[in-house]
Parts: structure tokens; C-alpha cells; sequence
């Protein structure tokens, strides 16, 4: 990976981080990304009338990835309905390239050497550590504590980076076939977008207005940050194997909860410090032994 795919990596980790810091502050989900998903698919639409088409042998993985990322975006409401942000967002992150080393070995031929497996181990034992501290002392909405609260958030988060991992292997070979990354970015998002939106207005009108205006700002902030993070990092895939990118990517981990510990007041002791760190010297394994 060369230094500039890196810090493209690193940019599109701190933008995602941020977008899904600005969803969670808005307390009505649905129309939270109604805005990110509906904003993107109107920057898609602009963006379609400059760059190349995607090539035909693209469009199966485009249209796989848009059905993945619909189940992305409700599960995502569902964590931060759940959970802390500062929980559900490492959890959520730090599945998705452990899974997607195993996923690009299957079904890409990429082979992880021992120092990525070596990082596969060190990061699951940090994500273990993260999902059975944020156990403790969690509240939900009907009163529950403890782990009768925690666990819905986490089977959550984890059902999100399993998701995660499937739209970033489709992705990663789907980009390569388009030719043009910013072409398949566009189309995506366009392909997509229309579908949260077109949900909302039909099933839950009433969850959409009246909205405040604070609300609407943050949530078309949040879509150009999604449509940015996600273009780097397709861009980054077409042009290196998909575990390290992934790996790096997730280096989010660390913004989302130092997010979640300063501007949302969470809890984050240091059991959670430790454990998120481990699973970052993880990632780093893996990046370090592609």
C-alpha cells in the first residue's frame, strides 16, 4: 500500500467516524437517514453527468452492494437506537475486517500471511474485551441493566460489521470491474438512496416533519461526509488488496470513541481504552504483515 492509498485510507476512517457521530446526535433515526441516504443519492445524481459509466460486468456487484447497504443503514439505526455510540460503533467497525480477511480469502484469492492472522487473533481478543465491558452498566430504553440491555446493542453492532464486510468485498471486486471508481461511487449512491427516502415517506411521514432545522443541516452534512468517505475508499480498493484497506479503515475505531467519550458525555473507562487499543494494534498486525 503506498503512502498516499494509506492516508486516502486514513481520511475516509476520520470522515466516516465523523458522519456516524453527526447521525447518532439526531434522535429521530429514521429521519436522520432519510437525509444522509436521500442527500447522497441527489450527490450521485450530479456526480453520474461527469464521470465514465460503470461497465456492464460491474452492475451484478452495484446492485448486490445497494440491497447490502439498505440492510447497513437498518441495522446502523437499530445500534444507535440500542447503544452508546462509543460501544456500538467499535463493535460495529471492528467485525468488519476480520470478516473481510476471511471473505477476500474465499472468495477473491487473497491469502492473509501470518502476521495478518496473527492481527485477526489480537483484534478479536480486543473486541471481545470491548463487547463484554460495555455489559456493564448499560441502560436501555424499557429500564433493563446489565447484560439484558447490552446484548441487543452488540448482536446489533455485530450484525452491522458482518454487513460491512459483505458490501466491502462486493465492492472491492465490483469497483475493479466498473473502471472508473468515481463512476461506480456515483451510481451507487444513486442506485441506493432513493430507497430510505421513498420508504419513509410512505410508511412514516410523521417521523419526517415537522424536522428542525439544526436536524436537517447536520443530516445533509452527514451525507456529504458518507459520499466522501466512501469514494476514498473505493478509490484505495481499486488499487490494493481489500484486508489491509479494510484493516486501516477501521482505525475509525479509535476517532468513534474518543467521539463518543467527548462530545456524548459516555462512559469509557479504561478496561474499554485497553480493549479498543488492542483491537487497533490488531488492524495494525494486519496492515503491517500485507
Amino acid at each position: 500500500m503506498t503512502p498516499l492509498i494509506a492516508a486516502a485510507v486514513l481520511a475516509a476512517a476520520v470522515t466516516h467516524a465523523s458522519w456516524n457521530a453527526i447521525a447518532a446526535r439526531i434522535r429521530e433515526q429514521l429521519f436522520s437517514f432519510t437525509l444522509i441516504a436521500g442527500g447522497g443519492a441527489l450527490i450521485g445524481a450530479l456526480t453520474a453527468c461527469f464521470v465514465p459509466f460503470p461497465a456492464a460486468g460491474a452492475w451484478p456487484y452495484l446492485l448486490v452492494s445497494a440491497v447490502l447497504h439498505l440492510g447497513y443503514y437498518a441495522l446502523l439505526m437499530r445500534c444507535f437506537t440500542l447503544g452508546d455510540f462509543g460501544q456500538v460503533y467499535p463493535v460495529a467497525r471492528g467485525t468488519a475486517p476480520l470478516v473481510v480477511t476471511l471473505l477476500a480469502a474465499l472468495f477473491v484469492g487473497e491469502i492473509p500471511d501470518a502476521g495478518q492472522l496473527a492481527g485477526v487473533a489480537v483484534a478479536c481478543a480486543g473486541l471481545t474485551g470491548l463487547a463484554l465491558w460495555g455489559i456493564r452498566g448499560t441502560r436501555d430504553p424499557g429500564g433493563r441493566t446489565g447484560a439484558g440491555a447490552a446484548w441487543p446493542a452488540l448482536i446489533a453492532a455485530g450484525a452491522t460489521g458482518l454487513t460491512i464486510a459483505a458490501y466491502t468485498v462486493v465492492d472491492g471486486v465490483g469497483v475493479r470491474a466498473a473502471g472508473s471508481p468515481l463512476g461506480y461511487m456515483a451510481w451507487l449512491m444513486l442506485v441506493q438512496g432513493f430507497a430510505v427516502p421513498a420508504y419513509a415517506l410512505v410508511k412514516h411521514r410523521s417521523a419526517l416533519w415537522p424536522a428542525p432545522r439544526p436536524d436537517v443541516a447536520r443530516g445533509l452534512l452527514a451525507a456529504a461526509l458518507s459520499v466522501t468517505a466512501y469514494a476514498l475508499v473505493l478509490w484505495a480498493q481499486s488499487r490494493a488488496p481489500l484486508a489491509p484497506v479494510a484493516a486501516l479503515r477501521e482505525s475509525s475505531i479509535i476517532v468513534g470513541a474518543a467521539i463518543g467519550a467527548v462530545l456524548f458525555k459516555e462512559r469509557f473507562g479504561g478496561p474499554r481504552v485497553a480493549a479498543a487499543g488492542l483491537m487497533v494494534v490488531g488492524i495494525g498486525l494486519m496492515l503491517y504483515g500485507s
